[in-house]
């Protein structure tokens, strides 16, 4: 069959080529097309746009490249439209994929399957409309959707979270020793405290500093460790990064850090789930400079309680959230100092955890997904 897949960022192109994997080895003549990346590539089919050349995060931005994006969109209707497809697969990236969506399903009568769902139990819920007239099926990575959609009325498949699949492969193939682990990154013997700091600049920026003044009195007993995020320049974190506290920045070793990490700051988004995934304590520390404001909005227009992967899928507070106007030096500290030291917190946070680990079921999330799209377009074809 000819799979049409449409990705918008470094994440979908993980999970995207995961997923693609799949769809191979139960049909092995499978065609791909996609706006994708790398990683989607090296799996096979044919690359039309790579999603660098897609990718613009926040108001400016976008609206200094409305040309492009509006471009790049109606070369993507008539790109699927001429290659004609079995199936088109949206991954996330909702602005463009809904639109995506909504052209297809006027103008052929190619299915759209959705994999890894727009969040709209946060906000946008209004979206709902668009997804239940477009969307032919809706394939979910977090449990506490499901009761969601279904409270639209509109049934959905959960398919298992691809970052448990991501996670339970590295640990099976990665047993490497905290001794081994610094020796090859020059570290030194003390536990570490890793520090996610974002994956974008502004991010980094409004995060990072507030991050290493809260860890300043733990670095005669631990070191900091940042985990360098993709596609952003060593040089930009030496802005950041001075000799007032010393940290050691690594790139592209995320998992091997969190593996040996005794504590973790963790800027909000899958990072916070995959620091549970390896059982690493942590707080999640999520600043911006008009925080009174964001947080007169979590409170009366966001949709859901909580920010983090974790405390969503455990339905609880897990993890503490400092965000927006709590995001303070002195509570980041506190927290810190709770999780290196308050043996019983510790343990506690552990233990939810391992039921939150639960909640989201065994690994096998791409295949599970690859083998219920191909139920369904069989029996389509039928």
């Amino acid at each position: 069959m000819k799979y049409y897949l449409i990705v918008g960022e470094a994440s979908g192109d993980l999970h995207a080529s995961n997923l693609m994997r799949a769809l191979k080895e139960r049909d092995p003549q499978a065609d791909f097309r996609f706006f994708g990346g790398d990683l989607m590539k090296g799996v096979g089919g044919t690359l039309v746009k790579h999603y660098k050349d897609l990718a613009y995060m926040g108001f400016i931005p976008v609206l200094l490249h409305l040309r492009t994006i509006f471009k790049n969109m109606d070369y993507c209707k008539q790109d699927i439209v001429a290659w004609q497809p079995d199936v088109v697969i949206l991954v996330d990236y909702p602005g463009f994929n809904l639109k995506i969506a909504e052209y297809i399903k006027k103008n052929t009568t190619i299915p759209i399957y959705y994999y890894i769902s727009p969040k709209i139990w946060a906000w946008k819920e209004y979206r709902i409309k668009n997804i239940k007239r477009d969307v032919d099926e809706l394939f979910s990575i977090l449990p506490f959707e499901v009761d969601f959609f279904k409270g639209h009325q509109y049934p959905i498949h959960y398919v298992g979270n691809p970052c448990v699949d991501a996670v339970d492969t590295y640990q099976k193939n990665h047993a490497e020793t905290f001794e081994e682990f610094v020796a090859s990154n020059s570290l030194s013997g003390k536990p570490i405290v890793a520090l996610l700091a974002g994956s974008r600049k502004q991010e980094i920026k409004d995060n990072l500093p507030m991050m290493l003044e809260a860890a300043k009195p733990f670095v005669d007993k631990y070191q900091l460790v940042l985990a360098g995020a993709p596609g952003i320049d060593p040089i930009y974190y030496q802005e950041y990064v001075g000799n007032d506290v010393p940290v050691k920045i690594i790139f592209g070793q995320t998992y091997r850090l969190l593996q040996q990490a005794s504590g973790a700051l963790v800027t909000s988004g899958t990072a916070t789930l995959e620091t549970a995934l390896f059982r690493v304590p942590q707080a999640v520390c999520y600043y911006t400079p008009v925080g009174k404001l964001i947080a007169f909005l979590r409170r009366h227009i966001l949709k859901v309680k909580y920010i983090s992967l974790v405390n969503l899928v455990a339905n609880k507070e897990v993890v503490r959230e400092l965000v927006a106007d709590t995001m303070t030096v002195a509570n980041v500290r506190s927290q810190l100092n709770a999780l290196l030291n308050d043996e019983e917190y510790r343990e506690q946070m552990l233990k939810e955890y391992d039921r939150m680990i639960k909640i989201l079921g065994p690994a096998g999330a791409s295949h599970q997904a690859a083998s219920k799209m191909i139920e369904l377009l069989s029996v389509r074809k039928e």
